[in-house]
């Protein structure tokens, strides 16, 4: 069932190691099949290079688990419930990237300072309020408070991201912590400056609507 999905999200978990957005087993990677609305995720606790396509696990958006022998992530009923309020997302990934973590860890969004922000992001990445995991606390943050960017960061935890399938949700997650690296780097070295509302705007719509083939 699913074998392509299965497939993909192996080689879309092993660009979260690559990209050093993850340590040892935390992070994961889940993916929304667009005909049968069934959902694919990482099993809890296996590491990113021995994962195969078997060990993934086939839910429905309730909770239900219609295929798989493993327990599922730990995250899983925040992703579900993200799926549930949102239908024009296909595909969720958590991480602890160390950069954009650390801006986690004092509360604070990363700031609009550079344009590959407004590009990809359409403004600051913001940041919710503390939950514990294990239910659906952490997707009512992430539903209430990333608005239309595609990255949230959660206070004291991580950073969570979301696309129309699950390609698109690992590229934000690799681009949220790039942008923190240098947002970080930044401020060593003063105060950035934000780049004003008209221009995010302007900028975000060349590259949604005009960059690219």
């Amino acid at each position: 069932m699913l074998d392509l999905l299965k497939e993909e999200l192996v080689q879309l978990h092993l660009e979260l190691p690559r990209n050093n957005l993850v340590a040892w087993t935390g992070g994961n990677v889940s993916a929304r099949d667009p005909e049968s609305g069934l959902v694919v995720i990482k099993p809890s606790g296996i590491r990113y290079e021995d994962l195969r396509p078997g060990h993934m696990v086939v839910l429905d958006v309730q909770g239900k688990v219609v295929e798989g022998d493993l327990k599922p992530s730990s995250d899983t009923f925040s992703h579900l419930y993200i799926y549930r309020a949102r239908p024009d997302v296909g595909g969720i990934v958590h991480t602890h990237s160390r950069y954009a973590t650390a801006f986690a860890a004092v509360g604070k969004p990363i700031p609009c300072v550079l344009t590959a922000i407004a590009d990809e992001f359409g403004g600051p990445i913001p940041c919710a309020g503390f939950a514990l995991i294990g239910d659906e606390a952490i997707g009512r943050l992430v539903v209430d408070g990333i608005g239309q960017s595609p990255a949230i960061l959660l206070k004291n935890h991580g950073v969570f991201t979301v696309g129309k399938n699950a390609t698109a949700a690992v590229k934000a997650a690799v681009m949220t912590e790039d942008v923190a690296a240098t947002v970080w780097m930044a401020y060593q070295m003063g105060q950035p400056d934000e780049i004003s509302a008209e221009d995010i705007a302007r900028l975000h719509d060349r590259y949604t609507n005009v960059y690219g083939q």
